[in-house]
């Protein structure tokens, strides 16, 4: 089968698995009285990226072949996340957080490597095949969010034996469960990864576990980069963490009340997806034309465009702004995403690329979304929960203001180069 067809399954299946809980699964937890620790589960995905995806990278670069360990995570992954599925079946109107968080945890623990993971494996299945990562790669991830998507929807319309929809039940986690061990065995038909052993030559401790990709901190340039993409990493998880209560609320306040989209938020939200699948094609274009500081840049100024026009719009009359939100929201997740990803690859050595990519996602979706939520949680109790009169514009508003000094402090800071042979090692 044509390799990009066969990668094209792989990101399929990849962000399906995370589709089919994670814009849908805080709503299920407040219907389980578990509202008030949405904000842990999500922060728990950033905290297991700060350390697994940089130790199942080096997993990968030094010992086991990274298609192998990416079938190993998502079969680990998707047995605990059955399991979180079973135990809440079964404990209808009892679930107990002491429960079904342990559960969750270890899943999302062996699920967020494969993030990074998948990146490796498509890299090295491209290169083999004689293929410009930058050219061919985003055309075959946007079938990621594409399986994102489908997720989504699925959990959205489809109803159980008592007439409930799977995002507000635990058939949800069932199904993620199932797609990830459907994954553990299509992984291990892709190309193989061949890990960088040295033998008879001595190594240090660093080289032989992987740590030296830290040394890229070295580098002024990636210094920077890393440091701002924890930066811009706060704001991954913020409206999949808030925006579904937001637009729900709106079913609390007369004027809204009957709107279409105060009841429908889910589907309003998977705009933002829709937009993603018609970015990625445009990253090869922008990052050959303006090069990736711009394209991060554009990323920034998206995510202020996120949240602003999340605090001025409702929806009533002001539902184009949600929806404009969602539109740009393609571009501020795709243009720091991908571009990132591929940034790094394309400037480190293909020695320590599976670790270098973990290192990438610690700093993003690990130190970065940890973060984000924490400080989310705040903003957001202070704002909202915790007010009178609870005001989500001025959260949104906070959230819009941290991501315009970020931007003008990276256009301050960050001085793109051109890569050199030094440079790479």
């Amino acid at each position: 089968m044509n390799i990009k067809l066969r990668l094209i399954g792989m990101n399929f299946l990849e962000f399906a698995v995370w589709g089919a809980y994670l814009t849908s699964m805080g709503g299920f937890l407040a219907s389980a009285g578990l509202g008030n620790k949405i904000w842990l589960f999500f922060a728990m995905q950033g905290i297991v990226s700060i350390f697994m995806p940089a130790l199942m990278g080096i997993v990968a670069d030094k010992w086991i072949q990274a298609q192998r360990v990416l079938s190993l995570c998502h079969g680990l992954a998707g047995l605990f996340m059955l399991a979180v599925g079973f135990y809440a079946s079964t404990h209808i109107g009892s679930i107990q957080f002491s429960t079904i968080f342990p559960l969750y945890s270890l899943s999302v623990a062996f699920f967020m490597p494969t993030l990074a993971l998948s990146n490796s494996v498509a890299y090295n299945a491209l290169e083999k095949a004689r293929l410009d990562s930058v050219k061919h790669f985003p055309p075959i991830r946007v079938f990621g969010t594409i399986g994102f998507i489908c997720s989504m929807l699925t959990v959205n319309f489809v109803t159980n034996s008592q007439g409930i929809q799977f995002q507000h039940s635990h058939e949800q986690f069932l199904l993620s469960g199932a797609l990830s061990l459907v994954l553990c065995a299509y992984a291990l038909t892709l190309t193989k990864c061949p890990c960088k052993r040295t033998s008879g030559q001595s190594q240090s401790f660093a080289e032989a576990t992987g740590l030296s990709a830290f040394k890229l901190f070295k580098q002024k340039r990636f210094a920077i980069f890393f440091l701002f993409s924890m930066l811009l990493g706060a704001s991954l998880q913020v409206t999949n963490g808030y925006a579904n209560p937001f637009i729900t609320h709106f079913q609390q306040v007369p004027e809204f009340a009957n709107s279409w989209g105060a009841h429908n938020a889910n589907a309003l939200i998977s705009i933002s997806q829709i937009s993603e699948t018609l970015c990625i094609l445009l990253i090869p274009f922008f990052m050959s034309r303006f090069g990736i500081k711009k394209v991060m840049l554009i990323s920034m100024t998206a995510w202020v465009l996120r949240f602003g026009l999340f605090g001025l719009g409702d929806p009533g009359r002001g539902v184009w702004m949600l929806i404009l939100s969602c539109i740009v929201y393609g571009m501020a997740f795709d243009f720091y995403n991908i571009s990132g990803s591929l940034y790094v690859d394309r400037n480190t050595d293909p020695n320590m690329r599976s670790s270098a990519q973990g290192l990438f996602m610690l700093m993003t979706n690990g130190l970065g979304a940890t973060l984000g939520t924490w400080a989310a949680g705040l903003v957001v109790n202070h704002f909202v929960f915790s007010a009178a009169q609870p005001n989500w514009s001025a959260a949104w508003y906070c959230f819009a203001a941290y991501a315009l000094v970020v931007a003008i402090l990276f256009a301050i800071c960050f001085k793109e180069e051109a890569p050199t042979a030094s440079s790479n090692q």
